[in-house]
C-alpha cells in the first residue's frame, strides 16, 4: 500500500514540476522582450500565488538567467561567454539573412562602407558575394569579412591590423584606431551583442568598442544591425548611444515598445 501511495504521489508531483519549468521558460521570453518582469506581473500572467512567482524568480537567478530586484527581476547586464563566430552565424540565421539582404540594397556604386565584425555583418558580405554593387571599397577589421569579400573584383579592401581576437576573428586596438583616424566612410554597418534603448549598443570587448566608437565618427551615416534576441540586453562596454544612429535593421519579433521608442527619437527602424 505504502509503494502505490508513493507511485500516486510521484504522478501528482510529475505534472506541477513540468508545468513550473514551462513557466518559467515563458518568464525568460519575456524578459528577453521586456528586460524586466515583476512578481505581480507572473502572478497575473500565470494565475499563481506570489509565492511561487517567487520562487520562480528565484529559481531564474540561481541559473543565472535573471538578477532579482525589490518586486521581480531584470537581465542580467553582462552577456552570456562569447561563441566563436562560427557558432553565432547559425544561431537566428534566418533573421541574419533577411536584416543582411536588407542592409545590402543600401549599398551604392562607388560609396565606402564600413563592415564590422559580427555574425549578421558575416551574412552581409555574404550577400555582397552574391550581388554586389559597382567600384565600392569596404574597411573592415574582421577576417571573415575579408575573406568573403578578398577575391570580388568589384571591391577594394581596406583592412585595418591590430591585436586579433580569436572569438570575432576580429583585430583591434591602438594600431587599428590609428589607422581609422586617417578613412572616411558613407556608410558604417555596426553589429552590437546588446542594445538597449536608454544606454545604447554594446560589445563584449573594450578594445572593440572604441574602435566601433572610431568608426562611427568616422562615417557620414551608419546603420546598426541586430536582430531582436539583441534587444533589452547590455553587455560590458558599450559603443555609443543612439544619437549618432542613423538606422536600425532587426527582424520582425523586435519589442513593439522599443521600436516605438526608437521612432521617436528619429530612428529609422526597419523590420524584416
Amino acid at each position: 500500500m505504502g509503494d502505490q501511495n508513493t507511485i500516486i504521489d510521484m504522478a501528482k508531483t510529475k505534472p506541477v514540476r513540468l508545468l513550473g519549468e514551462e513557466r518559467r521558460r515563458e518568464i525568460l521570453k519575456t524578459l528577453v522582450q521586456n528586460g524586466r518582469i515583476t512578481v505581480e506581473e507572473v502572478v497575473r500572467r500565470f494565475d499563481v500565488s506570489a509565492a511561487t512567482a517567487r520562487a520562480d524568480l528565484d529559481a531564474l537567478q540561481e541559473s543565472g538567467e535573471l538578477i532579482r530586484s525589490h518586486g521581480g527581476g531584470i537581465r542580467p547586464l553582462a552577456a552570456n561567454p562569447e561563441h566563436p563566430l562560427k557558432v553565432r552565424e547559425g544561431i537566428h540565421h534566418s533573421e541574419k539573412v533577411r536584416i543582411a539582404q536588407a542592409a545590402a540594397q543600401l549599398i551604392r556604386p562607388l560609396q565606402t562602407v564600413i563592415v564590422c565584425t559580427g555574425s549578421t555583418s558575416a551574412e552581409l558580405a555574404t550577400q555582397l558575394q552574391n550581388d554586389c554593387p559597382a567600384n565600392i571599397t569596404v574597411i573592415t577589421y574582421a577576417l571573415s569579412i575579408a575573406m568573403r569579400l578578398a577575391d570580388i573584383p568589384q571591391v577594394s579592401l581596406i583592412m585595418l591590423g591590430g591585436f586579433l581576437r580569436n572569438p570575432s576573428t576580429a583585430l583591434v586596438g591602438p594600431h587599428a584606431e590609428h589607422m581609422m583616424q586617417s578613412l572616411h566612410a558613407d556608410h558604417c554597418f555596426m553589429s552590437a551583442v546588446g542594445l538597449d534603448p536608454d544606454i545604447g549598443i554594446t560589445t563584449l570587448d573594450i578594445m572593440e568598442a572604441h574602435l566601433n566608437r572610431r568608426m562611427i565618427e568616422s562615417a557620414a551615416e551608419v546603420t546598426v544591425l541586430a536582430d531582436s534576441s539583441k534587444f533589452g540586453h547590455r553587455s560590458l562596454s558599450v559603443i555609443s548611444d543612439f544619437r549618432p544612429i542613423h538606422r536600425v535593421i532587426t527582424d520582425d519579433k523586435a519589442p513593439r515598445t522599443t521600436v516605438e521608442k526608437l521612432r521617436a527619437r528619429g530612428i529609422e527602424v526597419v523590420l524584416t
